[in-house]
């Protein structure tokens, strides 16, 4: 199936693209699909344990099974101001 990942802020430098369209399994979860991202990216693996993810208008976990077509956001921790 095929996701499309929208990155945000200084995360779509560090992807060098703002999107990628990736191909995954059936049953692939967000986990599946960040691991997927890190090879073609991997200078964004320093920045997992504080990126967030989104799945439409939602925040998902790690744990959120995907669905073909679904459309990702990939974002840094939200700061107020």
């Amino acid at each position: 199936m095929k996701v499309r990942v929208e990155f945000y802020s200084q995360l779509r430098d560090l992807a060098g693209a703002a999107e990628l369209n990736v191909d995954l399994p059936a049953e692939a979860t967000v986990t599946d699909l960040l691991e997927k991202i890190y090879e073609k990216a991997p200078a964004l693996r320093s920045r997992d344990k504080s990126i967030l993810v989104g799945a439409g208008v939602e925040f998902v976990d790690r744990n959120y099974k995907l669905k073909a077509g679904d459309e990702i956001s990939i974002m840094p921790p939200v700061q107020g101001g």
